[in-house]
C-alpha cells in the first residue's frame, strides 16, 4: 500500500513544553491507522498539528504527495482531503441535522458569495444538491430518521454519527476521529465499529484516537502508541500489544 500521509520529524512546543519530539508516522492509503497512549501523550496535539488547529515548528508533512506547508489553515488543509471529528462533541446545536451537514458540504461547492445573494440558477441547483447529499449522508450513518431534528435534541450517540457525517460532507480522504467511541455503551461502540469499517470500504483512510483498546486492536490495520510526545512503537496491533515499552507505559497500566 501506498502512504497517503507522511509525518517526519514533526516537533511542538507550548512554552518549554515539548509536546511532540520528533514523530514520525506513515500512514496507508485505504486503512483504519489507531493512534493509541497515556492521557498527556500527544494524540490529540498531533491531530492538531495533522489537521492545521496546531503549527508545527519543525517537521514535514505530505499528504497523498504534496507538501504541506506547516502554517496552512484548518480550512485549506479541509479542502485538500483532511476531516475531523474532535473529543468534545463541537456541533451547530441550534441548527438541524440536516443544517450541520449542508454547512459542511459548502467547503466543497463553487457558488460565491453573490450566487448565494442572487440565488441565479446554478446557485438553486447546488443547494438542491448539497441537501439531497446531507439526507444521503444521515442516512449512511443511520440517522437519517433525524435530519429535521435539532442536534442539541440528539441522543449522544447520535451526535457522535452526526459529526462523522458532516466531515464525510466535505469529501475526504483521510478521517480523523477524535475518540469517538468515548461515552458510548457496547451497543453503540459495536455501531460505530461497523460504521468505521463501512467508511474504510468505501475507500477513505481512517485515523483514529481511542482509548478503547479492545476497539483499536480489532479495528485497525496498524497501530501507533505515543508516551510524553515520542512514538515508542508502531506495527501491527499484534506487535504493539507485544512491546514491551508499550506495555509498561500503557497496555500494563490497566487501560486494557
Amino acid at each position: 500500500m501506498t502512504d497517503l500521509l507522511q509525518l517526519k520529524n514533526i516537533e511542538k512546543r507550548f512554552g518549554g513544553l515539548k509536546a511532540l519530539n520528533d514523530v514520525s508516522l506513515c500512514i496507508p492509503d485505504s486503512c483504519v491507522y489507531g493512534l493509541i497512549g497515556p492521557n498527556g501523550a500527544g494524540k490529540t496535539t498531533l491531530f492538531n498539528v495533522i489537521t492545521g488547529l496546531y503549527q508545527a515548528e519543525s517537521g514535514e508533512r505530505i499528504f497523498a504527495g504534496e507538501t504541506l506547508p506547516l502554517k496552512l489553515k484548518p480550512h485549506a488543509i479541509v479542502k485538500r482531503g483532511i476531516a475531523r471529528t474532535f473529543q468534545n462533541i463541537r456541533l451547530f446545536n441550534h441548527m438541524s441535522a440536516l443544517e450541520n451537514v449542508m454547512v459542511a458540504r459548502h467547503a466543497r461547492t463553487r457558488t460565491g458569495v453573490l450566487g448565494a445573494i442572487t440565488r441565479h440558477t446554478f446557485a438553486r441547483a447546488e443547494e438542491r444538491a448539497i441537501r439531497d447529499r446531507a439526507h444521503e449522508l444521515l442516512g449512511y450513518v443511520g440517522i437519517g430518521r433525524a435530519a429535521s431534528r435539532l442536534a442539541s435534541e440528539l441522543s449522544y450517540g447520535d451526535q457522535r454519527r452526526l459529526e462523522i457525517a458532516r466531515a464525510l460532507a466535505t469529501e475526504p480522504k483521510l478521517l480523523a476521529l477524535d475518540e469517538p467511541a468515548a461515552g458510548m455503551n457496547p451497543t453503540e461502540t459495536n455501531g460505530l465499529r461497523e460504521l468505521i469499517t463501512r467508511i474504510r470500504g468505501d475507500g477513505i483512510t481512517v485515523l483514529l484516537i481511542e482509548h478503547d483498546v479492545k476497539l483499536v486492536m480489532g479495528l485497525c490495520d496498524r497501530v501507533a502508541v505515543l508516551d510524553f510526545g515520542q512514538k515508542i512503537a508502531e506495527g501491527t496491533p499484534a506487535e504493539v500489544q507485544g512491546d514491551a515499552r508499550v506495555i509498561e507505559a500503557y497496555l500494563g497500566s490497566g487501560a486494557a
